[in-house]
Order: C-alpha cells, then sequence, then structure tokens
C-alpha cells in the first residue's frame, strides 16, 4: 500500500491536530462522521477527547456498530487518550452503562493521572525507537492487558502502561498530536501497511 488513507473519527476531539501529525507522517488523512465515511478508508484514528461524550456521539451518529464492525474486520485503529479508552474491551470508573469500540485486551482506568489541572509532559521510550515527548491530559492508563497485548510504553508515577499494541490496534493515554513530533502516527503508518 503506497499512501494509505487513514480517517480520523471527528466526532469530538483533537481532530485536525491528528489529521496534521498523519500528513507529516506521510499519510492521506480524511475526516470521518458516517458509515459509508468509514467504508472509504483503510485506518482509522480515535482522537482524544472526552470517552463518554465520544461514546454517546458515536451512538447518535450511529458509528458503534460500523467501527466495531472494521475492528473485528482487521481495520488498523489508533486510539489516543479518549481513543485509549474507546478501544479497551474494559473500563474502571467509566460512567453508568459507557460501551467502547473494544479490541483491545486491556482494563483502562479513566482519569487515572488525575484532573486537568494534573495534565503534564514527559519524555517516553516508545516502542524501543528512543525518547518521545508524551502530553498527558486528564489522561487515562492501563491497569491490565491479555497476553497478546505488547507494552510498548510506561510512565511515572508507577511505571504505569500508556501505550499499547494488539495487532493491528494500537492506543496511548497521551497526545502526540500536541506536540509537533510524528513519531507515532509515522509508527501506525507503518502499521497500515502492513496489514
Amino acid at each position: 500500500m503506497p499512501v494509505p488513507t487513514i480517517g480520523v473519527l471527528a466526532l469530538q476531539g483533537d481532530v485536525r491536530e491528528h489529521v496534521h501529525a498523519l500528513e507529516e507522517a506521510g499519510a492521506k488523512a480524511v475526516t470521518v462522521r458516517r458509515p459509508g465515511e468509514l467504508e472509504t478508508v483503510d485506518a482509522l484514528v480515535v482522537p482524544g477527547g472526552e470517552s463518554t461524550t465520544m461514546w454517546k456521539l458515536a451512538v447518535t451518529f450511529d458509528m458503534l456498530e460500523p467501527v466495531r464492525a472494521r475492528i473485528a474486520g482487521g481495520m488498523p485503529v489508533y486510539g489516543s487518550c479518549a481513543g485509549m479508552i474507546m478501544l479497551a474491551d474494559r473500563i474502571e470508573d467509566g460512567a453508568a452503562g459507557q460501551q467502547t469500540f473494544g479490541g483491545i485486551d486491556m482494563t483502562v482506568r479513566r482519569n487515572a493521572f488525575g484532573r486537568q489541572v494534573d495534565s503534564f509532559e514527559a519524555d517516553l521510550d516508545f516502542a524501543g525507537r528512543g525518547p518521545l515527548r508524551a502530553v498527558f491530559i486528564r489522561a487515562p492508563w492501563v491497569e491490565s492487558v491479555g497476553s497478546s497485548v505488547e507494552v510498548l510504553a510506561r510512565a511515572e508515577p508507577g511505571d504505569r502502561i500508556v501505550a499499547v499494541r494488539q495487532g493491528p490496534l494500537l492506543a496511548t493515554s497521551f497526545h502526540p498530536e500536541l506536540t509537533g513530533d510524528a513519531g507515532v502516527h509515522s509508527y501506525f503508518a507503518e502499521m497500515v501497511r502492513e496489514f
């Protein structure tokens, strides 16, 4: 696949920033709001934002089941922050009845690093590629992963899991789209070319 077309779920969150980072990584980026648009992309990014709002908007825009079906069919998907929550099979501290797209065998704790005022930046070793600047904003962390999930990065305090991959699915609890470093998006574009 020469230049993958990667959609950014444009229901809520850092849509423009992800589009820009994907373009910097050499992908063709488009926004996706409707099921028909989802069918035109090779892969999808689920941006940061607020996971309960994203879930409700996914239901309203009839995107919940189509995204689940594309994930089950092997479409590569990358989720950052709230997107990580949306890719989790299990959530701790979720809203009553909160649903996700699922796909990654992990348990994620919402707002684990604290409130908005507790936001921070840190340098991480991401997937053995050296230092990467990460921005954490009301970020989740991964409580546990299944045996088929690869841990790509950890952060303090407590050596928390903040980036994972399971097959064609990638998730980070931080916002690489806010740093000007397209390293995570390049990694995802490489994944898309593999599948």
